[in-house]
């Protein structure tokens, strides 16, 4: 006779179009019983139209068809987005300046830690200025209903939320006014089925004004990391940010210098484009460590412009994770 436990596991088959996630990884799994030999199961219906329902019982039925058993319940039950994720750890991704590249870096963590079998999700909170969806080439929109709404997952199941999977042309404006973008990032932090979570990456628009300050108090941050380039004009601005971090309180995780240097391997020499490095000193203002030093890279450039940044392997991604790992232990910061 088949076990609770192996009717979950034989759920984990069943896979959610475009979250290319299971039900069980998305959290939707409510109860599961065995009464007289007969299977009961109970999923979430967050986010789900009645199509995807029908889609997922019909793998239901594939999944149990396959453990040898005929006998079965499958309900639907209703619950809220926000009441079914379990997010470990939610990080933002500042900086006070804008053109830096916090969604470079976001994108560049993100792939990292799904390099590690992690589970990583992205808010894009960039809301005028979404650029993550073009970075890992997602063309699909988000599925949902009247009771939330999924993310969309990149070509290694990283899942991305961005107002630019919404609008009808990624070239459209959006007009907000400050409250209308608070209401937008709020949403995507409670209306949005991120189900099970190791990490949650916020790439945050630049400045420290409404988008920000509504991150910072409305979602329960594990950290924040902070990112500069060289340039001393970029140093001034980004400690602005690094200061509205520290009196909201937030735990500062580290600094990111992007665009520190160009290698040229020809000659075996990195130059300085934009002046000499500033991330130490940046990393001392912020009472936090140095996490990586990014390089000027054509080929990362390139990957960015044609939607296909995964396939970006260089040495320093492999880096940046491990720093943020260390980082995040140094601090002694625990996940939720």
């Amino acid at each position: 006779m088949i076990t609770e436990e192996q009717v979950r596991a034989s759920l984990r088959e069943v896979i959610v179009p475009e979250v290319e996630r299971s039900v069980v990884d998305l959290n939707l799994v409510r109860d599961v019983s065995l009464t007289d030999g007969k299977v009961n199961i109970k999923l979430g219906n967050a986010a789900l139209s009645p199509q995807l329902q029908d889609y997922i019982r019909a793998g239901v039925s594939a999944a149990m068809k396959k453990q040898k058993v005929s006998d079965f319940t499958l309900e639907f039950v209703d619950v809220k987005p926000a009441e079914l994720n379990e997010i470990r750890y939610v990080i933002a991704v500042m900086s006070g300046k804008g053109g830096v590249g916090k969604s470079v870096v976001t994108s560049l963590l993100a792939i990292a830690l799904r390099r590690k079998g992690n589970q990583v999700g992205i808010i894009d909170a960039d809301i005028t200025g979404s650029s993550i969806p073009r970075m890992f080439g997602i063309k699909n929109r988000p599925l949902g209903s009247e009771t939330g709404i999924l993310p969309v997952a990149t070509g290694t199941g990283i899942s991305v939320m961005s107002m630019n999977l919404l609008i009808a042309q990624e070239e459209s404006a959006v007009i907000w006014r400050a409250p209308l973008l608070s209401r937008a990032i709020n949403q995507f932090w409670t209306d949005v089925l991120w189900g099970k979570l190791d990490y949650l990456l916020i790439d945050l628009p630049p400045g420290t004004a409404d988008a920000p300050l509504t991150v910072m108090q409305s979602i329960p941050l594990t950290g924040v990391i902070i990112v500069s380039t060289p340039q001393g004009l970029v140093e001034m601005v980004v400690k602005k940010a690094v200061n509205m971090a520290q009196k909201m309180e937030k735990t500062i995780l580290g600094v990111v210098e992007n665009m520190s240097y160009f290698y040229v391997p020809e000659v075996d020499r990195r130059y300085e484009l934009f002046g000499r490095s500033k991330g130490k000193a940046m990393a001392k203002a912020a009472g936090a460590p140095l996490l990586a030093m990014l390089p000027v890279d054509r080929e990362l450039a390139r990957l960015c412009d044609d939607g296909e940044l995964e396939k970006y392997d260089k040495p320093v991604v492999e880096s940046l994770g491990e720093s943020f790992l260390k980082a995040l232990d140094r601090a002694g910061v625990k996940g939720q």
